[in-house]
């Protein structure tokens, strides 16, 4: 994750400016920055008689001014959470601040531990799930970790059977693969959570946070325009947030773990769950930090993946390309960290199982003033996106800062923007 303020890497001249000097002259510290992680494994998950495939990356970022900065991402992949052989846990975590390696290293650790030792887990995945985060935030800041201006990102994903629950705070990101025909078509797991949407936007001023550019903080746009487009039209100076009078934290997303200052302007740690239950159309999925989403579509990126058989050599190929489109537009790179996780051998034959003691019906949550009510739906509504939902604002002005999403987005051709054509031939 990059600087608080996302415009201070702007004196340095991008790549496609044509300073080939400053190119070569940045070239052995890039060789430094490549592949730290890799590896390739294969999970069952017996009760529905199918098998995980996953491959890790993570790549150190450059930063110009300090080469020997260190990874602040961080990940955690847990094989038989509570011992149960169909339970599996992947997460991504992207810390920001100056103590940004240390707290996704905390909360990776912590949060994982929390879930596990919670005997409500198969039970209530939700209640769990939001139980586990704000335990990790309240542990990060009790703890000799000063993350007053530092915290981090997380993106999870806990396989339940067949079965997947995927909590998320900040703007890392998970996407699925799913076969329509003969396409390969990227469905997002997760919502990024920063001003650009409305409902993060009116939650965080009711809190008192100042939301505005660094244009507008410098005093370079009018401050009462309040209307931010979208995300990807944006460009390189989004809606940060800052307290009523002062110039601080600026950060650029509304959820994260950590972050106290921020955390009083409505920053929080309870994540959004979302819930889909796999089915044979359902080829692999991808959780990986904004290293990876900040110039790549989550459509690109699952072409990219589907068009490897190796998973190792998908996440190498999509953190290559990541690697090369932040050079090409500012001459430093975020660190980049990817999870593949290769769905294989499920059939509907499994369905329905229950050889683990755990009911896996298609479920729905639904959020009601802060409770969250399970009903089972038909087959057809298998995918809910469910957002945590807060009993007054006050309770959602209690919890966790971003420091960037700098970069001006590169949108791809329209051609690298389209779903993935599968040779039927």
């Amino acid at each position: 994750m990059g600087c608080v303020h996302g415009k201070c890497c702007s004196k340095y001249p991008s790549s496609s400016d044509g300073d080939s000097d400053h190119h070569r002259e940045m070239r052995p510290y890039i060789n430094k920055h490549i592949l730290t992680q890799r590896s390739l494994e294969l999970v069952p998950v017996p009760s529905h008689n199918f098998n995980l495939q996953y491959s890790i990356l993570t790549q150190h970022g450059y930063y110009p001014d300090t080469v020997e900065r260190e990874n602040q991402d961080s990940f955690c992949v847990k094989i038989q959470v509570q011992g149960n052989p169909n339970v599996h846990f992947f997460g991504v975590f992207d810390g920001h601040g100056q103590y940004g390696a240390q707290c996704s290293n905390f909360v990776k650790d912590r949060l994982v531990e929390i879930l596990s030792n919670d005997p409500t887990l198969l039970d209530d995945p939700l209640k769990a799930y939001t139980s586990a985060f704000l335990a990790t935030n309240s542990e990060l800041h009790d703890s000799e970790i000063d993350d007053t201006m530092s915290g981090t990102t997380a993106i999870t994903v806990l396989v339940v059977g067949d079965t997947l629950y995927v909590a998320n705070v900040g703007d890392s990101r998970a996407v699925i693969a799913r076969k329509d025909g003969n396409q390969i078509l990227a469905e997002d797991l997760s919502q990024d959570q920063t001003p650009f949407r409305k409902d993060e936007y009116d939650r965080v001023k009711l809190c008192g946070a100042r939301v505005l550019s660094v244009d507008q903080v410098e005093g370079l746009k009018d401050p009462n325009i309040q209307n931010w487009g979208d995300e990807e039209s944006q460009g390189g100076d989004p809606p940060r947030l800052w307290v009523p009078n002062g110039m601080y934290p600026g950060t650029a997303f509304t959820r994260s773990v950590g972050d106290g200052t921020a955390e009083k302007i409505g920053v929080i740690a309870v994540p959004e769950v979302s819930i889909v239950q796999l089915t044979p159309d359902h080829q692999f999925f991808v959780v990986a930090s904004d290293g990876v989403f900040e110039f790549l579509r989550s459509q690109i990126v699952v072409n990219m993946a589907a068009a490897y058989t190796d998973p190792r050599d998908a996440c190498a190929a999509i953190a290559g390309e990541s690697y090369k489109l932040w050079l090409e537009n500012e001459n430093r790179t975020d660190d980049i960290t990817i999870i593949i996780v290769q769905i294989k051998d499920l059939s509907n034959m499994g369905a329905g199982a229950t050889d683990s003691g755990i009911d896996y019906r298609p479920m729905i949550m639904r959020s009601v003033k802060g409770t969250h009510d399970m009903s089972s739906v038909s087959e057809s509504e298998t995918y809910a996106s469910v957002r945590s939902g807060l009993s007054d604002i006050q309770q959602s002005c209690q919890h966790s800062i971003s420091m960037n999403r700098s970069a001006a987005i590169v949108v791809p051709s329209p051609m690298r923007q389209r779903p993935l054509q599968l040779d039927v031939g």
